[in-house]
């Protein structure tokens, strides 16, 4: 662990909300020497400081433990860069316009690379009045179904959750051409172009 690195990163954060050494201390139950002590790279927080200091800078204890943030590129609004990531034990759904650190069920999750679909696994798609009308011959069992499908264009996403008992019967608002995405439970994320 590099002292300094992280005892940079938390004055930054702590600058950054407008706290003095005292007012973090205070939260924290700690004296405001300790602090300063960290702050100039002097030592590092005890492992069991940094849950608080994790939910008081709103930021993950892996960003605390390396002193680093990662850098974000401005994107511009372009949604079609979208990334989603899916939970494996509960099915949990997050997107995100630029890489993220997102994690659920204690587990960091990575995000899901979609799949160009290929021949049987390409979704229908109908225009019925405005709207896109998506079916599939896909079987929608309990342990293997569609869990969502998406239409992602240039400044929207439309995501709408699908259950085994459903079938798969999804309309989505014709709003422009983007692409189609859909999860399979066993095969992964998929997409084709409408």
């Amino acid at each position: 662990m590099d002292h300094t690195k992280i005892g940079g990163l938390i004055r930054r954060l702590r600058q950054e909300r407008g706290m003095t050494q005292r007012q973090l201390a205070e939260r924290m139950g700690i004296s405001d020497k300790t602090v300063s002590k960290w702050e100039r790279g002097m030592g590092c927080p005890d492992l069991s400081l940094l849950p608080d200091l994790s939910d008081i800078f709103h930021v993950g204890l892996d960003q605390l433990l390396t002193g680093e943030l990662d850098a974000r590129e401005a994107l511009g609004g372009n949604m079609k860069r979208t990334a989603f990531y899916i939970c494996p034990d509960c099915g949990n759904v997050v997107a995100a316009m630029a890489d993220a650190a997102v994690s659920c069920c204690g587990k960091r999750l990575e995000a899901s690379q979609p799949q160009k679909a290929e021949g049987e696994d390409r979704l229908t798609v109908e225009t019925v009045e405005n709207d896109l009308f998506i079916t599939s011959d896909h079987p929608m069992s309990k342990d293997h179904y569609i869990t969502f499908a998406a239409l992602l264009t240039g400044d929207s996403l439309i995501l709408r959750k699908q259950y085994p008992e459903w079938g798969l019967q999804v309309r989505l608002p014709a709003v422009g051409h983007g692409r189609l995405l859909w999860y399979c439970s066993r095969h992964g994320l998929f997409c084709q172009p409408v």
